[in-house]
């Protein structure tokens, strides 16, 4: 397959396992209309995306016991009316294998009206580890995740280019992709993504990731850009937006990390406008996952804040000339 060619199935692909279609009209249940009167739909002219919510945005909450993982479908719906989530398996991680707890998961967030999108998995072993056999078992260890997604009706998994630091980066990227490339194998038969986060270290050197992606070439491996996480190494940062815009060909899911905003409800660190622009100029029609990580705001303050600035930049963007 040409690359050319890829990137248009990855696109299709991607907007076939979110439930969405490439650019048309048609609208969303993440909040009131718009001021085009239309929710979701940015006047026609193919600013339009859905809004998600990451769980990581209430990981405080979660942590502390203040709110149960089971009842998170419904706090998305109630506290914020947003239909799509995204889960984090450190908030289950003794669940993966549990059908009637993910049964009844799944039974709440439809309950709710709320899709599930996506497993976001840490702490399973390095998929680029020097050591083959310990490779192979962090393969291993990610499959309970590929069927618990499947269980639950998600699109994806999300996964880390962990490599252990070991290596010239040609060779950690040689190892990563034969951890991914036996997981997308995996995967592929139970018809769910395995997705890569810029997650720090090489990860957030969107070169070096694009550069993975290519060495598995397969249509069921893409990237999760976050908006967010681009320290390759202490001093030493990736661009933001040459990052967004490098992973974009082979992104299946975005995540909107925000950590403060101005007066005028900006984030105070990024161009949310500028950002989204690279993500709709690449064709992408996807959610957007909100992960808010700031202090600043209280975590539902936080999330409310981040959601009204995708909606506000949805807008902007839609009333733009393309």
């Amino acid at each position: 397959m040409s690359a050319s060619s890829r990137r248009s199935f990855l696109k299709t692909s991607a907007a076939v396992a979110l439930g969405t279609a490439l650019p048309v009209g048609g609208c969303v249940s993440d909040g009131p209309p718009d001021t085009a009167g239309h929710e979701g739909d940015a006047t026609g002219k193919g600013a339009r995306y859905d809004i998600s919510l990451g769980q990581w945005s209430l990981h405080r909450a979660l942590f502390d016991g203040d709110l149960a993982p089971l009842d998170f479908a419904r706090t998305a719906r109630d506290a914020f009316n947003i239909g799509a989530v995204e889960y984090v398996n450190q908030f289950f991680m003794d669940r993966a294998t549990d059908a009637q707890y993910l049964q009844e998961m799944k039974t709440r967030a439809e309950d709710a009206g709320v899709e599930s999108l996506l497993i976001m998995c840490d702490g399973e072993g390095a998929l680029g580890h020097p050591d083959s056999a310990e490779r192979a078992a962090a393969v291993a260890n990610h499959h309970k995740w590929v069927e618990a997604a499947a269980a639950l009706g998600c699109h994806s998994i999300r996964v880390n280019a962990q490599t252990r630091g070991k290596g010239s980066p040609p060779e950690q990227k040689k190892r990563v992709a034969d951890g991914l490339r036996r997981l997308t194998a995996f995967a592929a038969e139970r018809e769910i993504n395995v997705l890569v986060e810029n997650h720090g270290g090489l990860s957030s050197d969107a070169e070096w990731l694009a550069g993975v992606m290519n060495a598995v070439d397969h249509a069921r491996c893409g990237t999760l850009p976050d908006f967010g996480n681009w320290q390759i190494r202490e001093g030493e940062s990736y661009d933001p937006y040459d990052g967004v815009r490098t992973l974009m060909p082979h992104a299946q899911a975005i995540s909107a990390k925000t950590y403060d905003f101005n007066d005028q409800g900006q984030e105070a660190t990024l161009d949310y406008a500028k950002l989204m622009r690279i993500v709709l100029d690449a064709g992408y029609r996807g959610h957007v996952g909100i992960e808010y990580e700031g202090d600043g705001l209280s975590e539902r303050e936080g999330i409310r804040a981040t959601k009204q600035l995708l909606v506000d930049v949805r807008n902007q963007l839609g009333n733009a000339s393309p």
